[in-house]
């Protein structure tokens, strides 16, 4: 199995994506990575791999790069070259901590869309209390949404669940205002009917207060409301920890309470990481696409190649494409 990374995507490439590089070469032996970006620049972090070939790029996408133009006039960008490997079968997945916008065009124009998927959708794991986890989609791939995508996001989101999860018969939930049945606006009252008629558990509508307890293992929205949903999550999580340091700094007695518990309050930062999952995967594509946090550290690049690694392993592009065609043919 091969999986083509972008060497040169994140706030903190290339030191970190090739970290993490070396990382998931030493936790997965059947895999084979092949590392695109500036020579040059990752020179410093590399060092021989029988199972790591570097692909020299002289083109890096920018954050604030407009997407489409980018990928089509960079061609030597490491990203794009990434992608194409994946489109030509020379790997089998790809993972970028790069320019979210410019993957998402990476992986629609040239890994190419499973026939039958009218939208591909942005879908990370994010944490619950228990540390299960649930999948959400879509997080921003598409700001507006039919319910007809609504009801593709929640069949490919259910597969991963159970496939990568290994989650059995997964729940899935519609976003919504309210649990009733006649909640909401028209999309998500047209796409409830839909919901109920697919082959997935579906549990009805849930609320935004019950995401973290778990209430589902997949919950589907248009992605303008889900990149405001995971946007709410990430800054409510970082201003809680800042209080928490506040709080425990603030006198001696503190200070020492502080250290009493650091264990604990290190591992309740770690459960509310998403990053701890993998990274968002981009389904409803040809071959596996995933998108790391653009923050990512060795550890998540690590979490993305694992996830990476379980799609194909797992053959959940394969799966989803022929569950669409099922679908589409009855």
């Amino acid at each position: 199995m091969i999986i083509a990374v972008d060497g040169m995507g994140g706030d903190h490439a290339p030191g970190e994506i090739l970290a993490g590089v070396f990382e998931g070469l030493a936790a997965f032996d059947d895999i084979h990575i092949h590392i695109y970006g500036d020579e040059q620049a990752m020179a410093p972090y590399l060092k021989e791999h029988e199972r790591l070939q570097v692909i020299h790029c002289t083109e890096v996408i920018q954050p604030d790069d407009e997407p489409v133009r980018a990928i089509r006039r960079k061609k030597d960008a490491s990203m794009v070259k990434m992608a194409q490997a994946v489109k030509n079968g020379e790997a089998d997945a790809c993972v970028s901590a790069g320019n979210t916008g410019a993957l998402m065009a990476a992986g629609l124009f040239i890994v190419g869309r499973i026939e039958g998927i009218e939208r591909p959708a942005l879908a990370p794991t994010l944490p619950t209390v228990d540390g299960t986890g649930f999948v959400m989609l879509d997080l921003g791939a598409n700001a507006d949404a039919k319910p007809s995508h609504l009801s593709q996001y929640a069949v490919m989101g259910s597969i991963y669940a159970e496939k990568v999860r290994s989650i059995t018969n997964p729940r899935v939930g519609l976003l919504n205002i309210g649990t009733e049945e006649g909640k909401g606006n028209e999309l998500t009252k047209e796409a409830y009917g839909l919901l109920s008629q697919a082959p997935i558990h579906f549990i009805g509508n849930v609320e935004s207060r019950d995401l973290l307890n778990g209430v589902a293992d997949v919950v589907v929205t248009d992605g303008f409301t889900g990149n405001m949903v995971l946007k709410t999550i990430e800054g409510t999580a970082m201003s809680f920890f800042s209080m928490l340091k506040e709080v425990y700094s603030a006198s001696f007695k503190s200070k020492l309470s502080a250290a009493l518990v650091k264990d604990e309050l290190r591992g309740l930062k770690n459960k509310m990481d998403y990053t701890e999952y993998g990274g968002a995967g981009l389904f409803g594509l040809n071959s596996p696409v995933i998108k790391a946090h653009g923050s990512s550290n060795a550890n998540a690049i690590l979490n993305a190649i694992r996830q990476a690694r379980t799609m194909v392993q797992y053959d959940v592009c394969g799966t989803i494409r022929e569950t669409v065609r099922k679908v589409d043919t009855q």
